[in-house]
């Protein structure tokens, strides 16, 4: 195949999804290796998720599996290496901010593939995120730098970083526009919970501070108990066990509001997410699929990297106040127009243009 040889790094099933519609674009004009580092082991990462959102399956699966940051990132560094060394792709693409992003970048900037970082210029502020670190220091050291928004690009031009950045849109939009309409037709999960569009709330929590400090799992089952309609809450096994632990699931379990379900599939959660009146979620993706669905967010966290969809009026940050989520889930003003804020939808073509051009400056 003529065009770039380009190594695809990705290490969580949000990535995948993003990955997905990029794949697709790249592989049209170039040869696209794709790595799976292992760095979260999922069992909805199989053949049917795959099939649904028409995934290639990765080419490598380095199952190197949780553990500690250093130990992680260091074991995915040297299994990246040599697959680098194998392969010597002309590309090394990375998404967001996990230590896979990390690890894939520290390997290509210390060898002659050019580094290409996804979702570059997002940032938090709170530099107490294991993710800020990673995608800041991704940032500095990528060559080729996808922003999201105007307001990342600018992020990275304070930052000093000027060249090789390109604002191409989300392709988490990209994902969802493409999920959305095989969502409706083809996932049952609202008839299986008995549930009707715009009549109930979902809840995702998984991040560790929130799962791991009880004061503020506790704020947050106070408010979720006392959401105005009923709660579907996919539970993550991890937040189970540490609300478990925590000696808080009976409360939600015997609560009538709460509906306590499976983790489901990404078909179901984009329709669960399209049905819901609203999403209360610590998750950073949630937050943008809830913009692209027009549901409204709440958002269990004390700051966000998608600053413009709290701008905009579409997310609120209600951090873990049990009294700023019960005014968040209660709140009936009207939500203000929506603003065009990650593209079109087109992200991963924008993506896979530029690194034609990047080719063709080559040649």
């Amino acid at each position: 195949m003529s065009g770039l040889k380009i190594l695809s790094v990705v290490g969580a099933r949000p990535q995948f999804i993003k990955a997905f519609p990029v794949s697709d674009a790249l592989r049209r004009d170039h040869d696209e290796v794709l790595v799976h580092t292992g760095q979260h082991y999922d069992e909805s990462l199989s053949g049917v998720f795959f099939d649904e959102l028409d995934i290639p399956e990765p080419d490598y699966n380095l199952g190197v599996g949780s553990g500690p940051h250093a130990a992680q990132t260091a074991e995915m560094m040297e299994l990246l290496d040599a697959v680098v060394a194998d392969e010597a792709p002309d590309v090394v693409l990375v998404y967001g901010d996990t230590n896979s992003t990390l690890a894939a970048a520290l390997v290509a900037s210390k060898r002659t593939p050019r580094l290409a970082h996804v979702e570059a210029g997002l940032r938090s502020y709170n530099r107490a995120m294991p993710e800020e670190i990673n995608r800041i220091l991704t940032d500095h050291c990528a060559d080729l730098l996808f922003a999201p928004s105007e307001s990342a690009a600018t992020t990275l031009a304070s930052e000093g970083i000027h060249d090789g950045v390109y604002v191409t849109g989300d392709v988490q939009y990209d994902a969802v526009l493409r999920v959305r309409s095989a969502a409706g037709e083809r996932s049952t999960v609202l008839e299986a919970h008995d549930l009707s569009d715009g009549e109930f709330v979902l809840a995702t929590v998984h991040r560790a501070a929130n799962t791991d400090d009880r004061s503020r799992l506790s704020a947050i089952v106070d408010g979720l108990v006392d959401a105005p309609k009923p709660v579907v809450f996919p539970v993550h096994p991890r937040t189970e066990q540490a609300l478990r632990d925590s000696g808080l699931w009976s409360r939600l379990a015997e609560d009538e509001t709460v509906r306590l379900v499976e983790p489901v599939g990404y078909l179901d959660f984009v329709r669960l997410l399209d049905g819901a009146e609203r999403v209360v979620t610590d998750s950073g993706g949630v937050q943008k699929e809830a913009f692209y669905l027009d549901t409204r967010c709440v958002t269990l966290r004390d700051e966000t990297e998608w600053t413009e969809t709290v701008d905009s009026g579409w997310n609120v940050l209600v951090g873990a106040d049990r009294d700023a989520i019960r005014t968040a889930l209660h709140a009936t003003d009207p939500l203000p127009s929506k603003p065009s804020l990650y593209g079109e939808g087109t992200a991963a073509e924008r993506i896979a243009d530029v690194l034609s051009e990047v080719e063709v400056a080559d040649a």
